[in-house]
């Protein structure tokens, strides 16, 4: 991983490098998946359908509505999710708390994880209905080439979505760093000073004789008893 500490991220509030950032993998991997889901429902909305035949639009894969708005909703909603989780990145280092960068990577892992999975049924989904789809159904290719660079960018995503996983997991996986944090990072409560310990605190005018002993002066005259 490129980040050290708290679950990939450096010390908390450290000051954000904006082109470390756009170099980093997960970056990239997350502006590709926000191309892609892009390519994939502004094609479908905008070329995805036509009216052959009759004043009702049909969907070019098949003439099966489902076809269409499964890719327009699924891309859809991963374009906002890259938005958002780009965002979260920027943020992710100013967050403090360490239970909230876990949740925050767990969400990423969840959400990653399962857009992948739905990116995958995507693509099997649209390329078996634009397989079935017959050249009667679509004059003049209309709508062809929205239909396929719905399929190929669909088939992209996956590897992307994918990708931002396992970069999620990594980070997951790297756990807490606790020299970067004090307790009040973790718990909200303010840091206990600990007691000093050291050499610099221990005291140098140790005792030279025993201690609750008086020094006994030789020159004092002694005590004589009198005799009667």
């Amino acid at each position: 991983m490129d980040g050290v500490g708290s679950f990939g991220a450096g010390r908390a509030g450290a000051a954000f490098d904006p082109f470390a950032f756009i170099q980093q993998p997960q970056t990239i991997l997350r502006i590709l998946s926000w191309i892609f889901s892009m390519v994939v429902f502004g094609s479908i909305i905008n070329e995805g359908y036509v009216n052959h035949g009759s004043q009702r639009l049909y969907c070019v894969f098949n003439k099966n509505n489902n076809a269409c708005n499964y890719g327009t909703t699924i891309g859809l909603i991963a374009f906002l999710a890259c938005i958002f989780f780009i965002i979260l990145d920027i943020k992710f280092q100013q967050i403090s708390s360490i239970k909230d960068r876990k949740k925050a990577v767990m969400l990423d892992i969840g959400f990653s994880g399962f857009w992948a999975f739905l990116w995958f049924v995507g693509f099997c989904f649209l390329a078996n209905q634009w397989q079935r789809t017959t050249t009667d159904e679509l004059p003049l290719n209309q709508g062809a080439d929205a239909a396929r660079a719905a399929i190929t960018f669909s088939f992209f995503s996956i590897f992307t979505w994918a990708g931002l996983t396992v970069r999620a997991v990594q980070k997951y996986m790297l756990g807490t760093d606790m020299t970067l944090f004090t307790t009040e990072h973790i718990d909200g409560n303010p840091p206990i000073q600990p007691y000093p310990t050291g050499p610099d605190t221990i005291p140098n005018d140790t005792y030279k004789s025993a201690p609750f002993t008086e020094n006994l002066d030789t020159t004092a005259p002694t005590y004589q008893v009198p005799i009667y």
